[in-house]
């Protein structure tokens, strides 16, 4: 099952120091955080403020290509976590067909934002079934997998160790 969310905010994550975009169930209290780009992360964040520029930015293009292809968007879907990564698919129109394009939700939601087109997620990924806010951060499973490394090499004898020189 699907659910709209809207945008509820945008910040850093004191710890990795990467933006995140928080999704807000609409007219509920579940929540998503989405570790995104600092390009993407200006990129929402200058459609929310409502700033443009005289040129059109990669957001904004893709929004008129869409366009001049008589083609509309008509839902963004975030529909999985897989390996920590979020997964999402543009929803195209064009006449009568349907087109789900891959994307990356950071981009999608840029482009939802420019279209004026609704979010949607998963629903066990607001249920928290994905894992959803429990995702170690780089540094955590590179310090876990350091670990792991110590212990393997401390319980092996001298012996094991085959000579180089």
């Amino acid at each position: 099952m699907l659910i709209e969310v809207g945008i509820g905010g945008l910040a850093i994550d004191e710890k990795s120091k990467s933006p995140v975009v928080l999704l807000q169930e609409v007219g509920g209290e579940r929540y998503l955080h989405i570790w995104i780009g600092p390009a993407e992360a200006s990129a929402i964040a200058m459609e929310l403020a409502g700033r443009k520029f005289q040129r059109p930015l990669t957001h904004d293009l893709m929004a008129m290509i869409v366009e001049g292809l008589k083609a509309h968007v008509s839902k963004v879907v975030i529909s999985e976590l897989k390996d920590n990564t979020f997964f999402a698919k543009i929803i195209l129109d064009r006449q009568s067909e349907n087109v789900a394009v891959d994307a990356r939700p950071s981009d999608s939601i840029a482009l939802a934002l420019r279209t004026h087109s609704p979010i949607y997620v998963a629903e066990e990924l607001l249920n928290g079934q994905g894992k959803v806010g429990t995702e170690k951060t780089k540094e955590e499973r590179e310090a876990e997998r350091a670990e792991e490394l110590r212990r393997f090499l401390e319980k092996m004898n001298p012996e094991d160790f085959g000579k180089f020189f």
